[in-house]
């Protein structure tokens, strides 16, 4: 059984991690963060052993071991009885980060829709950027030249996402709107999608 999908996708910075802790907020809706995923690594295990083996050496983490740990992750929320795959539908922000990813990802998700969080002023993405930082501390995250490389990353590795879902199941939003028209954006898409078509009902 694959997963009904939500993809938020977008910039460091665009608002992912807050329109999916909202979604994730109402009913029949379940968020998972990639950010979530990697700060619950059990290193007890073989895939989380191999996770702290690469990540320790500064080395890129291969798409195989990134999509087992959120499986593993996903799982776990199954089992658990959190989110339940018959009547919820899942909310990702933060994975698939690339192609990659999102080929091995085909097999476990039906992606519906894949909300874009447009920000073509990348002057507001940094400036958004650095004020989160210091907000949370993380001063390393602050520095322009870690906050530019992000950036980039994001540019080469992860917006070729886009082409892959196809331009059918996109929706761009404005992220540089306020975050509740945002996510009034979102949930207008969803329900347009829900009345013309046999999704499950999500709102």
């Amino acid at each position: 059984m694959k997963y009904q999908t939500y993809i938020l996708f977008g910039a460091p910075g665009s608002g992912k991690g807050t329109q999916g802790r909202t979604l994730g907020s109402i009913p029949r809706f379940f968020h998972c963060a990639c950010g979530d995923v990697f700060r619950s690594i059990d290193t007890r295990t073989k895939v989380g052993r191999a996770f702290l083996d690469y990540s320790s050496k500064g080395q890129l983490v291969p798409d195989e071991i990134t999509v087992e740990l959120w499986r593993a992750q996903i799982d776990a929320a199954v089992n658990g009885h959190s989110f339940k795959p018959d009547i919820d539908i899942l909310v990702l922000d933060g994975i698939p980060r690339n192609v990659g990813q999102a080929k091995i990802m085909d097999e476990l998700i039906d992606v519906l829709r894949v909300f874009h969080l447009s920000c073509p002023n990348r002057d507001a993405l940094f400036e958004r950027l650095k004020k989160r930082a210091l907000k949370d501390n993380r001063l390393d995250d602050a520095n322009e030249e870690v906050i530019n490389r992000r950036l980039a990353t994001y540019e080469t590795e992860s917006k070729p996402v886009l082409g892959y879902y196809g331009q059918d199941r996109i929706t761009c939003i404005d992220a540089t709107e306020p975050p509740a028209k945002v996510l009034l954006h979102i949930l207008e898409s969803v329900n347009d999608g829900v009345n013309g078509s046999h999704e499950p009902a999500a709102v």
